[in-house]
């Protein structure tokens, strides 16, 4: 039984409380009865002591049901547990059934009880919390590594497919590696990539791969991976038809991971800031319906190294992983990465020192940045 379900009969349980007989706890008494002879003796004087004394009763006990037939028959006070008793219309007894009390017969603690969990079970026992046990929760969502060694181990279970992710960085701290490692790791997984360029060549991006020996352009030949170099400027004129057009063409590529690098110079297309924050969500939201795990590489604000340029993006995408430099007392330079946010996933919050090499990204997870 859901929630619902058991709001529901607490609701039916209400309203079908007998506004005569009480919805309060109830006191055990004595069971009592006359005959229906003894009923046609009474005068109506002693009727009225009688009704009297039983609504005296009835106060001090709070509530008690009692069962009348129609014929004038007896009248029981009904024993124990707050049991209500109805009449049918035929004039006959309706059974009272035990145990099934009013719904604040004690407190609202007790109510709550007797309702019973989301599984309809009642008797006092505490329903059990179905995301209590977050890595049972966690591991029903397919996931996926980056490929980036030290960084995949600071992210519990890898990053939740079709996910939206952004590489915020200054200048020189390696967001295209970054991205075009992403994608190395899915072609050696069997996938299939996208790679969207706003500011580099294909041909530029191809001769990056290959110096790393990642052999984009075999990939290519292949058709499991799809380099794109647009113009910002044309891409911001016919964003609206590539948003369109842009969800069934990466289903019919099958893609799995997609990069666009970078969203900083498609949000300088805008100077209304009102507009700048709504093609790019439109353009987020037509990604989600591809369903393919996008990757976004984004420019650093100059005044602050953990926000993007223009501070949209990391608020329309599910995870954030900045890319800075950090100098220390000594003046010495390093490289640090940070992992702000991943929704549906448990990561480390440390600041990390990595490196960029001919092999890629390497992320020391086990170094303090100083």
């Amino acid at each position: 039984m859901s929630d619902d379900d058991s709001d529901d009969d607490w609701f039916e349980q209400a309203i079908s409380e007998d506004p005569d007989g009480g919805d309060g706890p109830s006191t055990q008494t004595d069971e009592t009865s006359s005959t229906g002879a003894e009923d046609d003796q009474q005068t109506p004087d002693s009727d009225v002591a009688a009704e009297t004394s039983e609504f005296e009763a009835a106060l001090d006990s709070v509530s008690e049901s009692t069962s009348t037939t129609e014929d004038g028959g007896a009248d029981s006070i009904t024993e124990t547990g707050a049991v209500d008793a109805s009449t049918d219309e035929d004039g006959g007894d309706v059974t009272a059934q035990e145990g099934e009390g009013a719904l604040f017969d004690e407190d609202f603690a007790s109510a709550l009880d007797s309702a019973g969990g989301p599984g309809g079970d009642s008797g006092g026992a505490a329903a059990e919390n179905p995301f209590e046990d977050d890595e049972s929760f966690e591991s029903e969502i397919p996931r996926i590594d980056l490929g980036i060694e030290g960084l995949d181990g600071m992210i519990q279970g890898g990053i939740p497919q079709r996910h939206l992710m952004v590489v915020i960085g200054s200048p020189g701290t390696g967001k295209t590696t970054f991205g075009l490692q992403f994608l190395h790791h899915g072609l050696q997984q069997g996938e299939d990539v996208v790679f969207i360029t706003l500011e580099q060549s294909r041909e530029s991006i191809l001769d990056t791969a290959d110096e790393r020996g990642w052999e984009f352009d075999r990939y290519e030949r292949e058709d499991r991976l799809a380099i794109v170099d647009l113009d910002p400027v044309e891409m911001a004129n016919s964003l609206e038809n590539i948003r369109g057009e842009f969800p069934e063409l990466v289903r019919e590529f099958g893609a799995d991971r997609l990069v666009l690098d970078s969203v900083s110079l498609l949000e300088m297309m805008y100077d209304d800031q009102a507009r700048r924050r709504t093609e790019v969500f439109d353009f987020t939201r037509s990604l989600k319906e591809a369903g393919v795990t996008t990757m976004f590489t984004s420019e650093a604000n100059e005044d602050n190294p953990y926000a993007s340029r223009h501070g949209i993006i990391e608020y329309l995408t599910d995870a954030v992983f900045v890319l800075q430099y950090v100098r220390g007392d000594t003046q010495e330079t390093r490289l640090a990465v940070e992992i702000q946010k991943i929704r549906n996933a448990n990561h480390s919050r440390a600041t990390k020192p990595y490196a960029i090499t001919l092999d890629g990204i390497d992320v020391y997870q086990q170094a303090s940045i100083f």
